[in-house]
């Protein structure tokens, strides 16, 4: 027997052809490297901008999470085709870059300097996140629901602006989410030395506005878990026609509004061998804190021989949304963007935020995010009426883009043909 090892360049990433397509739908890369100023001698430059942007996005997005990657990843064929550059223009060069020069881009500050000559700009980096989801709609819905969610970033080196977190049991960052469904319109890296809606308001009045311009007549409703109930927000919220609906902390004067119903709810229980729920509505507010009187949402629950009280203060109307639906229908809802946030951290690492400085990290966060960002476009241009249309990014990577193909390079053009065993992963007849 003879083993031979001369069938020509194999790529693992076949289906990143489909990552390619979907940037071409949406303009991604062009539109997010158009965030990013550059001052370089352009007699020098090798890589563009966009090249460097696009190689990086794809890269996450396949799964390379490390920019030690990159130094294999520049002489993929595919890899070129992506990123829109099939050959160098110098001799010494491949088509794309290593992982000196991305490190490089990552590193850049928000004015260009001797050493780092490719700024950035946040402002329309956070703009654009914005209207690629305004984009993705045909037409204005009458009502979208904004989630906002704070998690935790592990840190294990000496990051600037990490600090120990109690409730997490780390040095961390609290990055700042906001979702609406499965669309990420926001990403923001913060000090973990802050409560968790520090700066929410600034962030959703940006995103509200930026929303309303082209939207005028939407319904906007903000969700978050209690982390978010403060005042500042919710007076916000109110001054400006957007409705919320908040988790509330317990309290000892809360539990006691609810005494009769968790009674009636504990004998139900003992009564079933069940657990057993009541609701109440009712106007509240706190001794100081609050500006004025709210409505409040209490779910009674007795379960497992014990109490389980929760609350939910909300500027939606009984009219308009009962106190059982707009708890176990409405809010429990938000749960789904837990889901949303893994897909960011464990499938396209957007906790990868190992370099010094802030600014630094915060820009791999938003390549992760946009990496997010082209993978949600794909589901909804590409995959919907298929088994992958709701499907995580994971998945998508593992069972779209993983595919094995033979590679062959021409003077101009590059062509793949799938191995046998790829064909049948995709449900085609194996090769003549």
């Amino acid at each position: 027997m003879v083993a031979a090892f001369d069938a020509g360049a194999i790529t693992s990433d076949a289906g990143a052809l489909l990552l390619g397509a979907t940037d071409r739908a949406i303009r991604m890369m062009d539109r997010f490297a158009s965030c990013f100023h550059d001052v370089r001698c352009p007699e020098l430059i090798e890589h563009e901008v966009v090249t460097l942007v696009g190689q990086r996005v794809f890269g996450i997005a396949l799964g390379y999470e490390d920019l030690n990657d990159h130094d294999d990843l520049r002489h993929d064929p595919l890899m070129a085709v992506l990123a829109g550059k099939l050959e160098a223009r110098r001799q010494d060069c491949a088509p794309v870059a290593g992982k000196s020069t991305l490190n490089r881009l990552e590193l850049s500050c928000l004015e260009p300097t001797r050493y780092h000559k490719i700024s950035h700009n946040p402002v329309a980096i956070k703009g654009l996140f914005v209207d690629l989801f305004l984009e993705a709609h045909d037409r204005a819905p009458n009502e979208i629901i904004l989630d906002l969610d704070a998690t935790d970033d592990p840190v294990h080196g000496e990051q600037e602006g990490r600090f120990f977190h109690g409730y997490y049991d780390c040095y961390c960052y609290l990055p700042l989410y906001v979702f609406c469904g499965r669309h990420l319109l926001a990403a923001k890296l913060r000090r973990a030395n802050i409560d968790a809606a520090a700066g929410s308001v600034e962030e959703v009045a940006r995103i509200v506005a930026q929303i309303c311009r082209r939207w005028p007549l939407v319904r906007i409703l903000l969700r978050a878990d209690s982390g978010f109930a403060r005042e500042e927000l919710m007076a916000w919220c109110e001054a400006n026609g957007v409705h919320f609906l908040f988790g509330l902390a317990k309290t000892d004067r809360l539990i006691a509004e609810i005494k009769v119903e968790l009674e009636q709810a504990a004998a139900e229980s003992r009564r079933t061998g069940k657990p057993a729920r009541r609701f109440k509505d009712f106007r509240w507010t706190t001794r100081s804190s609050w500006s004025r009187r709210r409505r409040v949402v209490a779910k009674a629950e007795w379960t497992k021989d014990e109490a389980n009280p929760r609350f939910v203060v909300t500027s939606l109307a009984r009219t308009e949304c009962k106190a059982r639906y707009l708890y176990e229908k409405v809010y429990c809802a938000r749960g789904d963007m837990e889901n949303r946030i893994k897909e960011c951290q464990l499938d396209l690492y957007a906790d990868r935020t190992s370099t010094a400085t802030m600014r630094a990290n915060q820009l791999r966060l938003w390549f992760a995010s946009m990496a997010y960002v082209l993978l949600c476009a794909l589901r909804r241009i590409g995959l919907q009426h298929t088994p992958f249309a709701k499907a995580t990014c994971g998945t998508i990577r593992l069972k779209l883009l993983k595919i094995g193909a033979l590679v062959r390079v021409s003077v101009r053009r590059i062509g793949q043909r799938l191995t046998d065993q790829a064909r049948q992963d995709v449900g085609e007849p194996p090769a003549a």
